[in-house]
């Protein structure tokens, strides 16, 4: 008996009887659920049709039109890599009839729109060109696990900072002094660059994307470099500061002694910067037990114990003291009683 995606076809094309012989092992091929999740991992990958981002029934979700998806596997948009093991699709009828499997092994599901980025799953389950289609499948999840695994060790290595051995303490403060130091000099170069070239009437660039949040890891160091002519009416502020510019360089040629002092001050700061004496104020004893759970020695509750007996001591003294009073108090005024 025909397969599912040929009967499907043939259904949609009477004419399919005569199909080349590509078109039927493209057929075949994907009949096989193995295949067609193959197919399923490179349509949700980077290099697949574009999906917008939707709630439904409280969850986030990626959809797209099913015309799109029919669209792109048709003819893919310029510059796609469409995977060598993977037959390309010669007809639409082809592409709706793997877009039909897709929903039957619920790799898809049909939507609803109910409002703006808000949708609901459709009774209809038939795939449809004009119909909204929400992925359900995630893709390949083990890059997805293997990253979570190194961010629960991670989390837990760094918990267990207090009992990391000396050696590493001194290299993780090594890393995140010289980490700090290579942002702000990357900062500081890249816009004194800028303003060097800006001044010229450029706008220049290193690195334009490193700081866009939107972007991948990667994708931020892409391109190199931006170059274009600035935009007309900016030529007084770049007369402004090219003065400003040069007034500081030659405040800085005319009084070396200030300059050089500045000069000499960042250096302190940097060599107390890695070897941890900013805050002079806390001994190296201090410094080097920092982690060490604080135990009382006994010589220190011996003490408590001694101040914690003298205040009654000096209470009973008091009383003393008060009982003393009042008997010469007592013993004045009898005296008087008698003179009179």
């Amino acid at each position: 008996s025909p397969s599912l995606l040929s009967s499907s076809v043939l259904r949609s094309q009477p004419s399919f009887g005569t199909m080349s012989p590509n078109t039927t092992d493209a057929l075949s091929f994907y009949e096989d659920e193995k295949n067609l999740k193959k197919l399923c991992d490179f349509l949700r990958s980077s290099e697949g049709p574009a999906v917008r981002e939707a709630i439904e029934m409280d969850k986030r979700v990626y959809y797209l039109k099913g015309e799109k998806l029919v669209n792109f596997m048709v003819e893919p948009k310029k510059g796609t890599k469409w995977p060598k093991d993977l037959p390309r699709f010669k007809s639409r009828q082809e592409a709706i009839a793997v877009c039909k499997e897709l929903c039957n092994y619920q790799y898809m599901h049909r939507s609803i729109k109910r409002g703006k980025g808000d949708l609901v799953i459709s009774r209809d389950r038939d795939f449809d060109e004009s119909g909204i289609f929400t992925w359900i499948y995630e893709g390949d999840k083990s890059f997805s696990h293997l990253m979570t695994t190194l961010l629960i060790m991670g989390f837990l290595f760094c918990v267990c900072f207090p009992i990391w051995p000396n050696f590493l303490k001194v290299f993780a403060w090594y890393m995140s002094v010289s980490f700090l130091l290579l942002i702000f000099f990357l900062v500081t170069f890249r816009g004194l660059l800028f303003l060097f070239v800006w001044i010229l009437g450029y706008d220049f660039w290193f690195l334009p994307n490193l700081f866009d949040e939107q972007l991948g890891f990667v994708d931020s160091f892409k391109p190199l470099y931006s170059f274009e002519k600035t935009k007309e009416g900016q030529l007084m502020y770049r007369i402004g500061i090219a003065v400003a510019f040069f007034s500081f360089c030659w405040w800085a040629i005319t009084q070396p002694s200030e300059f050089d002092g500045f000069v000499a001050a960042q250096g302190d700061f940097i060599k107390d910067l890695y070897a941890g004496t900013l805050l002079s104020d806390v001994s190296q004893a201090d410094k080097e037990n920092i982690d060490k759970p604080k135990m009382e020695s006994l010589e220190d509750l011996l003490k408590k114990l001694e101040s914690s007996d003298d205040p009654e001591e000096e209470l009973i003294s008091e009383d003393e003291r008060l009982e003393k009073m009042m008997e010469n108090l007592i013993d004045e005024e009898e005296d008087l009683t008698d003179e009179e």
